[in-house]
């Protein structure tokens, strides 16, 4: 897809959205209002909408600081989200923060997100979330399977939420993985990316965030085949984790080192 022309941002801290949409046409005016008067620049990529959603979104782009980009078919979230990524870098912009269209996220956190970017820019700004009622208790609870097999394939307990998908992405880091590996195509997306980071060491800090199951009614989770997509997920991921696993433990063990060393500097200070 090309890349909207545009004057390139000096190479300076410089943040944008990147929105995938999917036929959120009710709820993504909102979900853009919300972060333009943030006062932060916005991407949205159209995945294959309805006409309908294709046809908000063009008015949306006709606003100040809104660029579309658009797939002609629906490839999927993870395919968006890279899409957006790689437009945001050409475009100049050293950070992305990823959200969802359905307005599940508590956009108003966005600036603690770039702020917490500032101070460590090197670092994946994650959220936490802090659910309300409206999450369905199975996707609750199921998410633990997913935290269970993350913290296996990192041999960690570093990634505290891996399918949080209110994130702040630091572009060089981030785009340097994604043109080496694979990453998800669909609701896999966000648990591969965050563990693929981590095993390139790349760091993260995490802000707690409220989210609400959805603003729009509209939800894309396939029980049955996004199930099965992310078992297939755990079982490639584990087998990669299995091919790093002499550097990996080979990390564990240099940390576990260091904080001992940290410890008895302390205790003899």
């Amino acid at each position: 897809m090309a890349v909207p022309q545009a004057e390139k941002i000096p190479a300076v801290f410089s943040v944008c959205v990147v929105i995938p949409v999917y036929n959120h046409e009710h709820a993504i005016g909102t979900v853009v209002s919300s972060i333009r008067a943030q006062g932060l620049p916005v991407l949205l990529v159209d995945d294959g909408c309805s006409p309908a959603c294709a046809r908000e979104l063009q008015r949306l782009s006709e606003l100040p600081d809104v660029t579309l980009l658009r797939h002609d078919v629906n490839r999927g979230k993870g395919v968006a989200v890279i899409t957006g990524f790689r437009a945001a870098g050409k475009l100049g912009f050293t950070h992305a923060i990823q959200v969802d269209a359905d307005g599940q996220h508590a956009l108003s956190d966005a600036r603690r997100f770039v702020e917490a970017a500032r101070e460590f820019p090197d670092a994946v700004i994650c959220g936490r979330p802090v659910f309300d009622a409206s999450i369905p208790k199975a996707r609750y609870y199921g998410r633990y399977l997913t935290h269970g097999m993350v913290w296996l394939q990192t041999l960690s307990f570093d990634i505290l939420d891996s399918m949080c998908g209110f994130r702040l992405y630091p572009l060089a880091a981030t785009l340097a993985m994604l043109e080496h590996e694979h990453v998800g195509a669909r609701m896999d997306f966000d648990s591969e990316i965050i563990v693929r980071l981590h095993w390139r060491e790349v760091p993260m800090r995490w802000l707690e965030t409220r989210v609400s199951y959805p603003l729009d009614g509209v939800s894309h989770f396939r029980m049955f085949f996004d199930n099965v997509r992310m078992t297939s997920l755990h079982i490639r991921m584990t087998c990669g984790m299995l091919v790093r696993l002499p550097v990996l433990l080979w990390r564990k063990i240099a940390r576990i080192n260091a904080a001992r060393q940290v410890r008895a500097r302390d205790v003899n200070a």
